[in-house]
């Protein structure tokens, strides 16, 4: 028998900072997503989806980015469409990196940063990174299937200082 519970469908992730101060070098914070098998759910992950590239079946796409926070509203948006997403994947970690390209800084140094993952008109979390204050990265949410292979999330903000590339092999990692 089937189950009447479909999970979570299709997901926006928001991002939004303020530009740096006149003069000094632009803050640049990029969402990115790792997915991970259903084999290794916990190993590397089997692709990531940030600036410049998107899932292989354009599940997950980064629909806008910014290097700057110019602007207004949301700076970075990503779609991710579980509802979508192949059998063969079993999780899903979304996470922010800052760019170190201007010296060092974390997110105590970006004024007014949040990230807001929707699903629809639900807001299902809701972060700006206070708890974090002193990483350079952070992951905000995990996906990942249940029994009846419906989508489900969990808050998970955890914070890692380290480079965006570093990030993005180490968010799926177990805490230790």
């Amino acid at each position: 028998m089937s189950s009447l519970n479909k999970g979570i469908g299709k997901v926006e992730v928001t991002l939004k900072w303020d530009p740096s101060p006149l003069g000094a070098p632009a803050n640049d914070l990029d969402i990115i997503a790792a997915t991970y098998s259903v084999e290794e759910p916990h190993g590397s992950p089997v692709y990531v989806v940030h600036f410049g590239s998107r899932a292989p079946d354009g599940t997950i796409t980064l629909n806008r980015d910014s290097r700057t926070g110019l602007g207004l509203g949301y700076d970075e948006v990503m779609t991710l469409e579980f509802d979508r997403l192949s059998a063969a994947y079993a999780r899903v970690m979304v996470g922010v990196a800052i760019q170190q390209g201007g010296g060092q800084k974390t997110f105590g140094d970006i004024v007014n940063t949040n990230v807001r993952i929707s699903e629809g008109h639900t807001v299902l979390t809701e972060e700006d990174f206070a708890v974090v204050s002193s990483s350079t990265a952070a992951t905000i949410a995990e996906f990942t299937r249940d029994e009846t292979g419906g989508w489900e999330m969990f808050e998970v903000v955890r914070g890692f200082d380290t480079d965006p590339n570093s990030f993005a092999q180490q968010m799926g990692n177990a805490p230790t």
